[in-house]
C-alpha cells in the first residue's frame, strides 16, 4: 500500500514537472515569435549549423556574414557589433542539440527554456553549496528573484550560454565540497567554452587541488581539457589559430569591456591610469587571499572563489556586464550568512536585499539605456553588482571563514 502511495506521488509530480516544462517551452516559443533578438544564441547556432551540415569553420567570414544577414538583413555596419564566433571549437558539443533544428524560433525557445532552468537548478545548488536551509517563503523569493532580475533576465533573453557556465561552476564546487572529484574536474574543463569568464578562477581550483592532495580532480581536469582539444584539432587542425584570431579581434567591435574602459566614458585621459590602479590592487588582493586556500574548512575556497569571480569582472579582462549572472552564487553566501546571524529578521533581509537590487537594477537600466541600432546598456551597468559582491563578501569574511557555530563549517 505504502509503495503505491509513493508511486502515484512520484507519477503526480513527474507529470506535473513535464506540464511545466510543456507550458515553460509554449511561453518562451511565443516570445520569440513577437521578440527578435537572441544574438548570442543565434551566432553559435549558425556557426555549428554550418560547420555540421556544411563543414565551414564557424570562424569563417562567410559563417559570419550569414550571422549579420541573419541578425540584421545585412552584413553589418557602422557600430553594428560583427557576430562573430569566439567560443573554442568543442562548445559545438553544447550547440551541436540545439543547431539541428532547422527552425531558429523553436531552437531558440527550447534554448531559452533550458536557461531558464539551469537558473533554478544554480538557485539550489548555491543553497546547498552555502548550507542554506532557508524558509519556504524565502526560498520562494530568492527563486524568484533568480529569474527576473536584470542579469538573469538579459542572459535569457539574448541566449548567453554563461547561465550554463555560472551554472556548472556552482556544480563543480559542490561537487568538490562532496569529494567527487572525477566530475569536478570534468565540468571544470567544460567551463572553457568561455575561458575569459574562469581565467582566474581555474588557477585558484587547480593551486587548491594541488595544495589539498586532491590529484584526481588535477587528473580529470586536465585529462578533459586534452580531450576537447584533440577532438577540436581532428575536426579543424588549426582551429585554436583561428578562435585565437577572433579572441584578438572581438573587443575592436564590441561596447566598453572591462571596468577601466567604462570609467574612461567620463574620464577618457585616464584610463591607462586606471587600468593599472585596479589590476594591481585587485591582483595583490586576490594573491592574499588565494595564500590562505587549501589549510582550513571548505568555506574558505567558498569565499575566495566568489571574491575571484567578483574581481575578474573588474580586473581588466574582456567582459561584459551580462556575464554577471556568475555572481549569483556570491549573492546567496552574503544573503545566507546575513539570514544566519539574524535568522529572525531572516524574511526582512531577503526582502530587502533582494528588492533593492532586483528595482535598483532596473532603475538603473532603463534610465541609463542608449539607443542606436538596437537598446545598448550604459557602461554604468559594469559597477553595481561586482561593487554589492565585493563589499559584502568582506563584509562577510569574518562569519564565513573565522569563528563559526561548527554546523557552518564543511571540512575537507
Amino acid at each position: 500500500m505504502f509503495k503505491n502511495e509513493v508511486w502515484r506521488t512520484q507519477i503526480i509530480v513527474i507529470g506535473l514537472g513535464i506540464l511545466i516544462l510543456v507550458g515553460l517551452l509554449w511561453v518562451n516559443f511565443q516570445f520569440v515569435q513577437s521578440n527578435p533578438g537572441g544574438n548570442d544564441f543565434l551566432v553559435h547556432y549558425v556557426g555549428t549549423r554550418s560547420f555540421l551540415f556544411e563543414g565551414v569553420s564557424p570562424y569563417s567570414d562567410e559563417v559570419a556574414l550569414r550571422i549579420q544577414t541573419a541578425a540584421y538583413g545585412h552584413p553589418a555596419q557602422g557600430t553594428e557589433h560583427e557576430l562573430r564566433v569566439a567560443y573554442p571549437l568543442y562548445s559545438i558539443l553544447l550547440f551541436a542539440p540545439f543547431s539541428i533544428i532547422p527552425d531558429f524560433e523553436l531552437a531558440r525557445a527550447i534554448w531559452m527554456t533550458v536557461l531558464e532552468i539551469s537558473l533554478v537548478g544554480m538557485c539550489f545548488l548555491s543553497f546547498n553549496l552555502v548550507d542554506w536551509k532557508p524558509s519556504l517563503l524565502v526560498q520562494a523569493m530568492v527563486l524568484l528573484f533568480s529569474l527576473v532580475w536584470y542579469h538573469a533576465v538579459r542572459g535569457i533573453v539574448n541566449g548567453n550560454a554563461v547561465i550554463l557556465v555560472a551554472l556548472l561552476i556552482t556544480l563543480v564546487l559542490m561537487l568538490l565540497k562532496h569529494h567527487k572529484d572525477q566530475p569536478a574536474g570534468l565540468l571544470l574543463a567544460l567551463t572553457t567554452i568561455k575561458p575569459h569568464l574562469v581565467v582566474l578562477l581555474i588557477p585558484l581550483l587547480l593551486f587548491w587541488g594541488w595544495r589539498s592532495r586532491r590529484g584526481v580532480f588535477l587528473a580529470w581536469f586536465f585529462g578533459s581539457l586534452l580531450v576537447l582539444f584533440s577532438f577540436s584539432w581532428l575536426l579543424i587542425p588549426d582551429w585554436i589559430l583561428q578562435n585565437i584570431w577572433e579572441i584578438l579581434r572581438y573587443p575592436g567591435y564590441n561596447p566598453a569591456g572591462t571596468l577601466a574602459e567604462a570609467l574612461a566614458e567620463w574620464l577618457p585621459a585616464f584610463e591607462t591610469q586606471i587600468t593599472w590602479v585596479i589590476a594591481i590592487l585587485l591582483g595583490i588582493m586576490l594573491v592574499f587571499e588565494w595564500s590562505k586556500v587549501g589549510r582550513g574548512k571548505f568555506n574558505r575556497l567558498t569565499w575566495t572563489a566568489m571574491l575571484t569571480l567578483a574581481a575578474s569582472q573588474w580586473i581588466g579582462i574582456q567582459t561584459d556586464p551580462g556575464n554577471f549572472i556568475l555572481l549569483f552564487p556570491a549573492l546567496i553566501l552574503i544573503l545566507s550568512v546575513l539570514c544566519k546571524k539574524w535568522e529572525i529578521y531572516e524574511i526582512w533581509i531577503t526582502g530587502g536585499m533582494l528588492g533593492f537590487l532586483l528595482i535598483g537594477l532596473w532603475i538603473l537600466f532603463v534610465a541609463t539605456i542608449q539607443h542606436a541600432y538596437q537598446p545598448i546598456q550604459n557602461p554604468v551597468m559594469f559597477i553595481p553588482v561586482p561593487a554589492f559582491c565585493l563589499v559584502g563578501l568582506y563584509w562577510v569574511k569574518w562569519w564565513v571563514v573565522g569563528a563559526l557555530p561548527p554546523e557552518w563549517n564543511d571540512s575537507l
